[in-house]
């Protein structure tokens, strides 16, 4: 095909691997005295019977190579260190987590292990003695103790309320519940974490009485002190 005298085009169709099957490059080619480039185009629809003949070859076009969305509740990484134990990387996060949008996940929850009713049972018919070999006596509960449980003597109670006040960090007050309701379904109403014992009242009394046995004792002590 010539445009002028002068410059004269000539029109190639060739196949193409990076194009979808059946489709053709046009190549275009300029040759005379202004013609010092060459020009390439792609033909969308190559020719009517090419289209009519690949309807049935599909071309997926969709860009794998996007990036994955970041997810905040993965795992946090392990560090990668010579340690045999696991060392978690500590998340420290920038912004404030919305309270209303965080997933209330009962796996993350408090767990507590369950306690058994009366182990201090275990313990009975078992004494304390000295290096000698000698036991130690029996320490009497005030009157105002009340035991609880079926066959609960006071050595059972005296270990209960040691362990209560050794291990709780609240305070220690016996059972709340009625000897009707304990006596009926021990299983149901008894504390766990309370000592085999109804509640015990502390009246002023009790209160001045205590002060005077301390106030005793400490004297004795810088009497002690002093000899």
């Amino acid at each position: 095909m010539q445009m002028n005298p002068s410059v004269t085009i000539e029109r190639k169709r060739v196949d193409c691997s990076v194009l979808p099957k059946g489709w053709q490059r046009d190549e275009v080619r300029k040759s005379g005295s202004s013609a010092n480039s060459n020009a390439s185009s792609n033909n969308n629809s190559s020719s009517a019977t090419a289209s009519s003949n690949n309807n049935n070859n599909k071309v997926d076009v969709f860009y794998y190579s996007r990036a994955l969305r970041t997810d905040v509740s993965l795992v946090p990484p392990i560090r990668q260190t010579a340690s045999i134990f696991k060392q978690p990387v500590t998340v420290i996060r920038n912004h404030k987590q919305d309270p209303a949008k965080a997933k209330n996940d009962p796996k993350h929850g408090t767990r507590e292990k369950p306690k058994q009713l009366f182990w201090e049972k275990r313990l009975e018919r078992l004494r304390a003695c000295h290096d000698s070999g000698e036991e130690l006596d029996d320490i009497s509960l005030p009157k105002t103790i009340r035991t609880v449980g079926p066959n609960v003597n006071e050595q059972t109670v005296l270990q209960s309320v040691a362990t209560a006040l050794h291990m709780l960090n609240a305070g220690v007050h016996g059972q709340s519940s009625t000897k009707a309701d304990l006596t009926k379904n021990a299983m149901a109403f008894m504390n766990p974490e309370q000592p085999l014992m109804h509640a015990v009242i502390i009246s002023e009394d009790d209160i001045r009485k205590q002060e005077d046995r301390v106030g005793v004792a400490r004297r004795k002590l810088q009497d002690a002190l002093k000899t």
